[in-house]
């Protein structure tokens, strides 16, 4: 039965409350009162209380569970098996499963600095427990675990915990641990909200749980494991002759075995390339080899006569790119000689250095433009490829766009293949426009009130621009779980790669995104370049830089009526649209490249700040 919960600050159910600290009475206050999601709403009746709770000590040794929408829960564990029990039996946490075949979520246990003292953890960990990312096996939480039947993965108990018991039939027996004092919630995405108070973090992570899922780890562990939760491998089958349901494979999903990628498309290192000469480096023959653009140029004798440079930035450009995108479910089939396939998702083997872009088509039309100062779409420097490499689909697609004939040599092929990420795409696209109306910056604004209802929207409410950083990197990071390598770099034989254990593990779909994603931006630009006559300067994945006689981006986009031009850049919130990432002077471009002697320094890496360090590191 699932524990009754007590809302504070009224906390009728205890008649003294002179020693409670009123720092967290008005957290809990504020929290009920901003906008986040109501547990029941969004749990339902088996998970009443919400999808987490953070566990802390108030001044008068009391234990508390601090879950979303205010509420506190009075916590009589005093170990941290005996937490582990109440939480499955009587907290009344978890959150329904995504999708019809899969599983209801674990309850999340996230643990403040005094929850772990009253429950002997350390706050902080030792330079060699950090390197290993756990407590050393012996440590006597982990015995206490052992000794009440509970078991840790194998990754051990470190900032992210899971403490189970073998699944009996259906029912499950799991509970994560989020540890901030431990690092679990790097503060490059999840900005301060370790700082938090513990019913500000509630409503923060609880906002996260039901927009995105709960936690399950890193935003990058969140964001694959987002991807099974909603195309699980397996599903029930429909009942046979005498009545039973069985497991079978779950459609449009990667089933539950990993599947061997082809060989251009693994990174350095993989066991797959074990044979090859130590130090070899491989060429684009031989590898695949699909990476966000880090292009610059130096600036034309026109271009300097302007005085900004103005750098736009592409909203959630992963997951656009994810967008409607066929990648393969299954393995990949070798062909020689083949036709190519647009539709096909896979790897090519085949010669673009013919694709000359002074003269491509825009649409139905053919239009001439100025190849030099436009980058290459098929190399991530943005140099012209001197032979035959390997691209995905949709780099090779865009060759036959451009209106240039392609003969491939050779292709890794998946006939199996569907609309894997689409629901992963939704979701997220889905919270992250949530998050940005919350803060401020609905859909569908005009260009000049969305420039400024974006100008300082991170203010406004700064727990909540915490959330729209955790979205973002939920999607970069998961994409880049994909092709997860081993700490270190590189494998050695007999050194474990875990990740290749995942059905997960799949670099030509993280190819088939990047591919997408690099190509959706050199569209854009060659339409604008087209239409305009102007030609980015500088070019950092979903960043590019435009020489403008004005500080805004409308001083250089075409905009006609309040309308874009089509096909090319759309200022806007949605993913795919862009925003203003940073303008500095021309003077200031100039100024860092003679200063570093780098002519063509990227100034796309420094425009939001404009501040240049460690320009060797950088590029």
């Amino acid at each position: 039965m699932a524990a009754e919960p007590t809302v504070r600050p009224d906390d009728a159910a205890r008649p003294s409350t002179s020693s409670r600290r009123p720092q967290a009475k008005k957290a809990a206050k504020k929290a009920a009162k901003r906008p986040a999601a109501s547990a029941a709403a969004a749990s339902g009746p088996r998970f009443e209380n919400g999808p987490l709770a953070v566990v802390d000590v108030e001044d008068d040794g009391q234990v508390v569970a601090y879950c979303v929408g205010g509420l506190v829960l009075e916590v009589p564990a005093r170990s941290l098996p005996a937490l582990v029990d109440w939480t499955l039996k009587e907290a009344g946490l978890g959150q329904p499963k995504l999708s019809g075949p899969g599983k209801d979520a674990d309850p999340l246990l996230v643990l403040t600095e005094a929850a772990c003292e009253r429950y002997g953890l350390p706050v902080t960990l030792t330079e060699q427990e950090r390197l290993t990312g756990r407590l050393p096996d012996g440590h006597k939480v982990i015995k206490q675990l052992t000794r009440a039947d509970w078991k840790l993965t194998k990754r051990g108990f470190g900032p992210w915990a899971r403490i189970y018991r073998p699944a009996q039939g259906s029912e499950r027996s799991c509970v994560q641990l989020c540890i901030p004092s431990w690092h679990a919630l790097d503060a490059r995405h999840w900005g301060h909200a370790a700082q938090l108070p513990p019913a500000d973090l509630a409503r923060l992570l609880g906002s996260y749980a039901a927009r995105v899922m709960t936690p399950r780890g890193s935003t990058a562990v969140t964001g694959l494991e987002l991807m099974t939760a909603l195309h699980p491998p397996t599903r029930a089958s429909a009942p046979d002759a005498t009545g039973r349901r069985h497991s079978e494979h779950n459609p449009d999903s990667l089933g539950k075995d990993p599947v061997d990628p082809a060989p251009c498309e693994v990174p350095d290192g993989h066991p797959l390339l074990a044979d090859l000469p130590r130090f070899y480096r491989r060429t684009p023959a031989e590898v695949l080899a699909e990476e966000v653009f880090d292009w610059a140029r130096p600036l034309t004798d026109a271009e300097c006569t302007k005085r900004f440079l103005v750098g736009i930035d592409v909203n959630m450009a992963f997951a656009a790119g994810a967008n409607s995108l066929v990648v393969g479910l299954g393995a990949p089939t070798r062909v020689r000689r083949p036709e190519f396939d647009p539709k096909l998702p896979g790897s090519w083997l085949v010669d673009l250095s013919h694709v000359d872009l002074s003269r491509v088509k825009a649409g139905k039309e053919w239009v001439e433009l100025d190849a030099g100062l436009l980058p290459s779409p098929f190399t991530p420097s943005g140099e012209r490829p001197a032979g035959p490499a390997w691209y995905e689909t949709r780099t090779v697609a865009y060759a036959v766009e451009l209106g240039y004939d392609v003969t491939p040599l050779e292709a890794y092929v998946r006939y199996e293949n569907g609309r894997y990420l689409d629901a992963w795409y939704h979701r997220l696209r889905d919270a992250y426009m949530a998050t940005m109306d919350d803060l401020g910056v609905p859909a569908d604004l005009p260009p000049e009130e969305f420039l400024q209802a974006m100008d300082g929207y991170k203010e406004r409410d700064p727990e909540l621009a915490v959330l729209v950083s955790a979205i973002k990197a939920t999607v970069k990071g998961g994409i880049g779980k994909l092709r997860e390598r081993p700490r270190g770099g590189g494998w050695k034989p007999g050194q474990p790669w875990p990740a290749l254990k995942r059905p997960t593990w799949r670099p030509d779909i993280r190819a088939a995104v990047i591919s997408r994603t690099r190509i959706n931006m050199h569209r854009k630009i060659v339409r604008h370049a087209a239409f305009t006559g102007q030609y980015p300067v500088a070019i950092l994945s979903d960043c590019a830089v435009y020489a403008s006689d004005g500080p805004s981006p409308l001083d250089f986009l075409p905009y006609r009526d309040g309308k874009p031009l089509p096909g090319g850049w759309r200022l806007g919130v949605s993913p795919g649209m862009v925003k203003h990432e940073g303008t500095q002077t021309v003077l200031w471009g100039e100024g860092v490249r003679e200063q570093f002697g780098a002519p063509e320094l990227n100034l796309a890496r420094y425009i939001k700040t404009g501040e240049v360090t460690n320009v060797d590191d950088g590029e």
